[in-house]
């Protein structure tokens, strides 16, 4: 065994049989004026042993062994969860054998003719490695971050519907009541009133008084949508005639409903994405037929809202403001399901939501109801 440490020393294991060969190896990598632990190992026990007792940076492997040869020695370091660089530094090896072990995976290869190159090989084999490493760490970071923002997404979605229902309740209750009272002392007042004067103006604020009366019925639609108590189909039906009659668009509704069970949860996403599908056809598809179809065949709940407008601009779904699809895309995904966006320039867009119904949705967190 030949050593040289310190503190910055990069750790070796050299796989050789051969003294002579190792003290060229230790001769050159202190020419290259390298900073190195090297400890030579002949035999696969005791390399085993040093692999899991002892923290080394690189592998610097001989071909041919006695009893074994350097693929042995890669194999059995598969279950290492953290593999150093693996340099295959060998005198006669056949392209074939060189080619098979870069494809299992080891770093690099070197014939011994070429040993002045050696230092060189060790640096390139550690910066990828760094490199590699580096990027295994942002891709784990940048999993965990959208991990972090998928669960904040859907903890968001959460509050937003339970302020909504909250919202509704004190709508329905207090504003709705009131509302309610003074249509009710307006009809009185009607009742009793015999100036013509006062009586149009009675009318007039019974009018208004309606005109209110609806936009708090309609509010509270929106905010939370009591329809679905009546089942997905009766609260899609409801939107789609709705949308025809504020805007005059032909819509047609095709259903292809079984007998499955349907979260409420569930039930709420397919419901926000029509509702939110719709409100977009509304503002931007300068259609003249917008056709829904709802399925929840073969254990999977299919929402489809297709228009033949002037279609969504590639420009359009990827600016950073575009969250309507984005929002629409993330519920769909809370529910363990997808949502895909089909359109074309002057030929319209397909909306299709898409939920597997025999397994739970991985919803965290208590479960919102509409």
């Amino acid at each position: 065994m030949n050593q040289e440490l310190n503190h910055k020393s990069i750790h070796i294991i050299h796989l050789e049989d051969s003294v002579m060969d190792h003290d060229m190896v230790l001769r050159t990598l202190r020419h290259s004026g390298m900073s190195f632990y090297l400890t030579r190992i002949e035999n696969l026990v005791d390399f085993f042993h040093t692999v899991s007792a002892v923290n080394f940076d690189v592998i610097l492997a001989d071909y041919q062994l006695p009893g074994f040869t350097a693929i042995d020695a890669w194999n059995g370091l598969q279950n290492q969860t953290k593999l150093p660089p693996f340099i295959l530094f060998s005198g006669a090896i056949g392209e074939a054998a060189a080619v098979e072990a870069i494809k299992l995976g080891m770093s690099d290869y070197l014939l011994k003719d070429d040993v002045a190159k050696l230092p060189h090989v060790i640096n390139r084999a550690l910066a990828m490695q760094e490199a590699r490493l580096t990027k295994e760490r942002a891709t784990t970071e940048l999993a965990a971050s959208e991990q972090r923002l998928a669960k904040f997404a859907e903890h968001l979605q959460t509050t937003i519907e339970e302020e909504r229902a909250a919202i509704a309740r004190e709508i329905h209750d207090d504003i709705g009541g009131s509302l309610a009272a003074i249509k009710f002392d307006l009809s009185w007042l009607g009742r009793h009133q015999n100036d013509p004067a006062a009586k149009t103006h009675i009318e007039a604020a019974n009018a208004m008084l309606q005109h209110a009366l609806g936009a708090s019925q309609r509010i509270m639609m929106n905010l939370r949508p009591a329809i679905l108590d009546q089942g997905l189909e009766a609260a899609v039906d409801w939107l789609a005639r709705e949308f025809e009659r504020r805007t005059g668009t032909p819509t047609t509704l095709r259903c292809n409903h079984g007998r499955t069970e349907i979260s409420k949860p569930i039930q709420l996403t397919a419901y926000r994405t029509a509702q939110e599908a719709l409100t977009n056809i509304s503002k931007y598809a300068q259609c003249t037929e917008v056709r829904i179809e709802l399925s929840d065949s073969e254990n999977l709940l299919t929402l489809e809202i297709t228009d033949n407008g002037r279609g969504i601009l590639t420009t359009e779904r990827t600016k950073p403001k575009a969250y309507g699809l984005k929002g629409l895309q993330e519920r769909a995904r809370t529910m363990g399901g997808w949502l895909d966006v089909s359109s074309s320039q002057a030929q319209g867009t397909s909306i299709t939501l898409s939920i597997p119904l025999t397994a739970p949705p991985p919803t965290e967190g208590k479960e919102v109801h509409a």
